[in-house]
């Protein structure tokens, strides 16, 4: 697959996700389908902090899809993700917090457009786990995130 291949798949991501200027959109209750509807979550060109993303790397391109699960109470480990990426929070509730201390409050059916190469972590400072799918546009060989053990404790 070459370069111009993961625009094809990343466009087909984007048909799950709504422009909104960078900022993660509510997902409308359903209505009763007697046909297929798509709705867009989210489609941007920046990161929910506002930085705009930056371009693909060279390499063979690879996707990753991750179900993550974070119980009450966890604070993940500081780290930053070396490719775009997009997630959709199904349940429970996320706080993403950047090294230069800015927050992001996720609530169940909110989508957003992670950080690239910026150090983070999540909270779940809910009552029930967090669930969450994350898309990863990456290159195969390549890691899609990366642990930052120096920041690990820092805004604790």
């Amino acid at each position: 697959m070459n370069r111009p291949a993961i625009g094809v798949i990343l466009a087909g991501i984007a048909l799950l996700v709504a422009p909104l200027g960078c900022r993660p959109a509510p997902v409308a209750a359903e209505t009763d389908v007697s046909s297929p509807q798509v709705t867009v979550l989210i489609k941007e060109t920046c990161s929910w902090d506002g930085a705009t993303l930056p371009e693909y790397p060279a390499g063979q391109p690879e996707v990753t899809v991750l179900r993550i699960l974070i119980p009450p109470g966890t604070r993940l480990e500081t780290h930053h993700h070396t490719v775009i990426n997009a997630g959709v929070l199904l349940s429970g509730k996320l706080k993403v917090i950047s090294e230069d201390g800015k927050t992001l409050d996720l609530h169940a059916g909110d989508s957003l457009i992670e950080l690239v190469n910026e150090p983070h972590y999540g909270v779940n400072n809910g009552s029930e786990p967090a669930e969450i799918i994350v898309f990863y546009a990456g290159v195969a060989g390549e890691p899609i995130t990366v642990i930052d053990h120096e920041q690990s404790h820092k805004h604790d």
